[in-house]
């Protein structure tokens, strides 16, 4: 009775490893996988931002004169 529980206790347990390694395994790819899509958004969306910064035209900041009486030139 004793080796009959040790055997399946065994069998068992290596089962779940084996379980838990090819899950691990799975995770992984798909870590990896989410991982480069993220990645490729990223370099999508900052070379439409680089783009987009071009074609922008910088505005000029006025620089009027002022006209408060304190100042005194």
């Amino acid at each position: 009775m004793a080796l009959t529980n040790f055997i399946l206790t065994v069998a068992g347990v290596g089962a779940v490893i084996l379980l838990a390694r090819s899950d691990i395994k799975q995770s992984a790819a798909i870590f990896r996988r989410n991982v480069r899509q993220i990645r490729n958004w990223i370099e999508e969306e900052s070379v439409a931002a680089s783009k987009s910064a071009e074609k922008a035209k910088p505005k000029e900041l006025e620089n009027p004169k002022s006209t408060h009486p304190e100042e005194k030139q």
